[in-house]
């Protein structure tokens, strides 16, 4: 038989023009479970699946996409098409129904309800993260953007941390093994203080590998604290609930176990200031306490001065009118002693016209003890005079 050669444009509308052409395959209805959402301006993408095979679709009716989610099971009623310009196939969707749980959804139920009937969830065996991180081991390929932001993110906020990275696949067959192998590896390397499961978001069939049962045991498992840090923000994996820790993204995760040492000077900074600005307003508390308790002190002393000053004075003054009485009582005695004195005092007696006789320096008491033959005194008040007698 003779082969046709025919030209794209000529293939692609034959093509299309069968699609077209067969009626039975216009609004017919399609179940199947939804992956790989799509929106766009005017449009939704996204894809059927079953254990099988995929079906690509669109729908230009974006309200009826509005509640659809991956994994969910749904009923799809539309007519395919091939877009000749392209070569592209797609079976064009108007209708959109539930059709229950798809079949990776439900397996992520079953085995979410299983894990946290046997505890692998609770909150107990969760393990704090460290304080001091030096190294971070983590669990993704090396090849995705997920270990580059994992490295821009911490050594732009402390270029002191290293990362060791195992490298696994992150979807598709064998994955979750390599997965496992690398968080089995870092459990014992004592050179790792945490480990990131980490890998970038996607449909609920890329993130297959980590709604595993093995790598739960092994997340579970592991000696070294686990952050998992697998898909978007509105992403949940089974590892999320099993690990110590879940981090929205990967670049959240990095921000997580690295602190900013830039953020951590200003911080200091901020403390020291403060407490210099605490330090000086104690001080000048206590400057303006101390001044008012100097003044109060200097009052007090003031006040003590005084009334002692007061005492001292009321003490004078009765000391000195002790003192006076005491002199005038004594200067009365003494002008009494020296009156009584005067009135003995022979002078005193002389100076009355009275003299005394004295013979060889003797007083002579009477004329009989006159010795007429030698000299005699007679004393004066105001003399002696030498005499001799006649006759007695």
């Amino acid at each position: 038989m003779q082969a046709y050669t025919l030209t794209v444009s000529k293939f692609n509308t034959i093509v299309r023009d069968i699609f077209n052409s067969e009626e039975l395959l216009h609004n017919i209805q399609i179940v199947g479970e939804v992956f790989g959402i799509s929106k766009s301006k005017n449009s939704v993408y996204f894809s059927l699946k079953d254990e099988e095979c995929s079906l690509p679709c669109v729908t230009f009716y974006g309200e009826i996409a509005q509640n659809i989610n991956e994994g969910d099971m749904v009923v799809v009623t539309g007519s395919p098409n091939f877009y000749a310009k392209s070569g592209r196939f797609n079976f064009v969707v108007n209708k959109i129904e539930p059709f229950g749980l798809g079949i990776l959804y439900q397996r992520f139920v079953e085995l979410k309800e299983k894990l946290e009937k046997e505890g692998l969830f609770d909150a107990s065996h969760k393990k704090p993260m460290p304080k001091n991180i030096k190294r971070i081991g983590v669990v993704t390929s090396k090849d995705g953007a997920v270990i580059q932001d994992i490295r821009n993110v911490t050594w732009r906020r402390n270029r002191g941390i290293d990362i060791v990275l195992y490298d696994t696949k992150v979807q598709g067959n064998g994955a979750e093994k390599e997965i496992v192998e690398g968080i089995n590896f870092f459990s014992e390397y004592d050179k790792v203080d945490v480990v990131i499961v980490a890998r970038g978001g996607g449909s609920m069939e890329d993130l297959a590998a980590y709604n595993t049962e093995e790598v739960a045991r092994a997340t579970y498992a592991c000696k070294k604290p686990i952050v998992s840090a697998v898909g978007h923000e509105t992403d949940f994996t089974i590892i999320d609930f099993v690990s110590d820790l879940r981090a929205p993204t990967p670049s959240a995760a990095a921000e997580l176990l690295s602190t900013n040492t830039t953020d951590a000077k200003s911080t200091l900074k901020r403390e020291v200031s403060r407490l210099s600005r605490l330090i000086d307003s104690l001080v000048a508390d206590n400057n303006l306490r101390l001044g008012g308790d100097i003044s109060d002190i200097t009052r007090k002393i003031d006040d003590v001065v005084e009334q002692k000053n007061n005492q001292i004075k009321k003490l004078t003054q009765k000391l000195s009118s002790k003192i006076e009485n005491l002199s005038n009582e004594k200067n009365y005695r003494l002008n009494l002693s020296v009156t009584v004195l005067n009135k003995l005092n022979p002078l005193d007696i002389l100076s009355r016209g009275y003299a005394k006789i004295e013979q060889q320096q003797k007083p002579i008491p009477s004329a009989s003890k006159l010795d007429l033959s030698k000299e005699f005194e007679i004393n004066f008040a105001d003399g002696v005079v030498v005499a001799k007698g006649e006759k007695k």
